[in-house]
């Protein structure tokens, strides 16, 4: 199943909170479930998973993470499109 993933870039690394538009970015992320798809997330952008994963009904979830750069939510739904294999 395909996921959006939208990214709120909420403090940087001094823990200044970020104000700006350029906080928010969207990512797509082939996942069985919601829960998986924060957990690819997180991996793949060398983070940690902040708490757990808040899970919502129809395969959508709510968590925040920390790397390098400071925190920041993630809230995933189900992308409109799956990726089709052949």
């Amino acid at each position: 199943m395909r996921f959006a993933i939208e990214q709120k870039h909420l403090t940087d690394i001094a823990g200044k909170p970020v104000a700006d538009d350029a906080g928010l970015t969207f990512h797509t992320c082939e996942a069985h479930d919601a829960d998986d798809a924060v957990h690819f997330f997180v991996r793949d952008h060398s983070a940690e998973l902040i708490g757990s994963v808040l899970r919502f009904p129809g395969f959508q979830a709510i968590a925040t993470m920390r790397n390098a750069e400071g925190v920041f939510t993630l809230q995933v739904a189900p992308a409109s499109q799956q990726v089709k294999t052949s």
